[in-house]
């Protein structure tokens, strides 16, 4: 429904996963760049129905909006004139990246590899940009795939929107619903993941299993890292991390908050977030190691620590 200029849309989210939390985030963020003006809030008044509400300028749906970007959306990498990276590049990931000047600025230190270059989406005249993953910002990078000289960010990605092509736009009443056999991904939505040690077997010795995988989460997921980051209450301990979601409760009213509000909120209430007048929901989750520590990382429980 429209109101005053803006359109109103919702989708509903599990907040125990925090890929599906994250990528509330990236829909915030997109609609923000491509419809402007975007306010959303977390909406778990009904506890059987739990919805994450977004409005923003327009007349079209802000979800429907992103979704049609993702449908029609390119993943382009982006690098630094001079970088070595631009000749380590490998054919397999892709189109060579976009070289981009100096003088122009980047986002983070050249990096090491070309794991992590910038990735740019790009539909015709519209762009949304990855880089979250950034391993020289010096902030915590929440980055769950191993890619260190290997298969890079943008190649996940371009292989995400090629899993979601023709099909995103259609998804837009339960777009986290939105599955597909997916071998690689960001690990930020669990629901694909799992640890071998503890399943008992693994999928590498079967060749007739496959994991469904879930791009949409995916992708909006590391769009909503972009200005925002879950907690690390230990820099010691890369396997706990804590979330927090604010916007109305039970019998509440509604609560349009601004970008900056909810990612304030996402690191709790040990941080930024314990500042803020709405009503928050905390968690935290646990991950471990699915192959060799110190690289991957997989998401194995959410627990809530505080309901407000």
């Amino acid at each position: 429904m429209a109101e005053g200029t803006k359109t109103e849309a919702h989708v509903p989210v599990d907040l125990f996963n925090p890929g599906q939390v994250f990528a509330c985030l990236g829909l915030l963020e997109a609609a923000d760049v491509l419809c402007g003006d975007a306010e959303a809030y977390f909406d778990w008044s009904d506890a059987s129905d739990v919805r994450f509400r977004v409005r923003a300028s327009g007349t079209e749906s802000p979800v429907q909006r992103v979704l049609r970007f993702l449908d029609q959306a390119e993943a382009r990498a982006e690098v630094v004139e001079g970088s070595p990276n631009i000749e380590a590049w490998k054919d397999a990931w892709g189109p060579g990246p976009t070289i981009v000047p100096r003088a122009a600025g980047y986002p983070f230190p050249d990096p090491s590899s070309p794991a992590t270059l910038v990735c740019a989406l790009v539909a015709g005249a519209d762009r949304l940009t990855l880089d979250y993953w950034g391993d020289e910002t010096g902030r915590d990078n929440v980055k769950f795939w191993a890619g260190a000289g290997g298969y890079p960010g943008v190649a996940l990605a371009s292989d995400a929107l090629a899993l979601v092509r023709g099909r995103a736009a259609s998804a837009a009443a339960d777009p986290f619903a939105l599955s597909a056999p997916q071998s690689s991904s960001f690990r930020l939505d669990w629901r694909r993941d799992y640890v071998p040690i503890d399943a008992g077997f693994s999928l590498n010795a079967h060749g007739n299993m496959e994991t469904r995988g879930f791009p949409l989460v995916e992708l909006l997921a590391a769009l909503g890292l972009s200005h925002a980051r879950p907690r690390r209450p230990s820099w010691k301990d890369k396997l706990i991390y804590e979330y927090a979601v604010i916007g109305r409760g039970t019998g509440g009213p509604k609560a349009w908050l601004g970008p900056s509000l909810l990612r304030a909120a996402l690191c709790g209430p040990n941080g930024p977030g314990q500042r803020l007048p709405w009503p928050m929901r905390c968690f935290r989750m646990r991950l471990d190691w699915p192959g060799k520590e110190g690289q991957a990382r997989s998401i194995t429980t959410v627990t809530e620590e505080s309901t407000s």
